[in-house]
């Protein structure tokens, strides 16, 4: 079906599929809900260890918001503020997922999508991918907590170069600006995504969450306090340490169990 949020699972890997493709992925306000609501159930999943964020098909990862939808959704400042909490929910919930997330971007990654792309730890694109924020030509501002998004993945003066020329960039330029982190032959995303959430699944579930916890916290400009560093000994009391440094003595592939 069209215009929906579907989830599918494969043992400790879920997949977000972005599911509006007569319309290059584009999000509606259902979708914007739909997100929120599939990555908080997502979160309380302790038998996860990665989700994948894709569009349907691969002519796009999502061709940023409906502007057909605008008329009755977004028209107004009140409106718009509406519309603004159900979006800035859905991009909370992915950055608080406690699950590494990827995405894995086919075609067109622009507007809110390439917003969606950087709330994700991390982005797999093809060769052929798209990328830009367009919205200078609808005389539309990138509200705050979305513009965040990119500037933590991109920077100041490069998230300010993305919206004020509003021009649409290639995958190698996107590399170059640390938008994503691999670029990949077109018929190759998928794979090398799919491999790449194997890899991580693979790992300590604990440790990847504390992992992008860590990352997180690194962002933020107060100094690391006692706690903070106290945290980093944490694994030390887990089973899955245990079975890590026992299993490379003995040469065996460890079975992590999330403990």
């Amino acid at each position: 079906m069209s215009g929906e949020i579907l989830t599918e699972r494969t043992g400790p890997v879920a997949t977000v599929i972005l599911s509006a493709p007569e319309r290059l992925n584009a999000m509606n306000l259902a979708m914007w809900q739909g997100i929120a609501d599939a990555f908080v159930a997502l979160d309380k999943d302790d038998g996860l260890r990665c989700i994948v964020m894709r569009g349907a098909g691969e002519k796009a990862f999502a061709a940023g918001a409906d502007i057909a939808e605008f008329a009755s959704e977004r028209f107004d400042r009140d409106s718009a503020r509406t519309y603004g909490g159900i979006m800035a929910a859905a991009l909370e919930a992915i950055q608080n997922c406690r699950h590494p997330v990827l995405a894995m971007i086919h075609g067109a990654c622009v507007g809110g999508g390439l917003e969606l792309a950087c709330c994700c730890d991390m982005r797999i694109c093809g060769t052929g991918s798209r990328f830009g924020v367009p919205v200078k030509n609808l005389g539309l501002v990138v509200a705050l907590n979305e513009m965040q998004a990119v500037a933590s993945v991109v920077g100041r003066a490069t998230a300010l170069e993305i919206v004020l020329e509003g021009r649409i960039f290639g995958a190698e330029e996107a590399l170059q600006k640390g938008l994503v982190n691999r670029v990949v032959p077109n018929d190759q995303v998928t794979q090398e995504a799919e491999a790449t959430a194997r890899r991580i699944a693979d790992g300590a579930p604990l440790v990847a969450r504390w992992h992008k916890s860590f990352a997180r916290r690194l962002t933020d400009p107060q100094p690391l306090s006692e706690a903070d560093i106290e945290e980093s000994y944490a694994c030390f009391d887990t089973e899955d340490f245990q079975t890590g440094y026992k299993a490379f003595l003995a040469k065996e592939k460890p079975e992590f169990r999330g403990k």
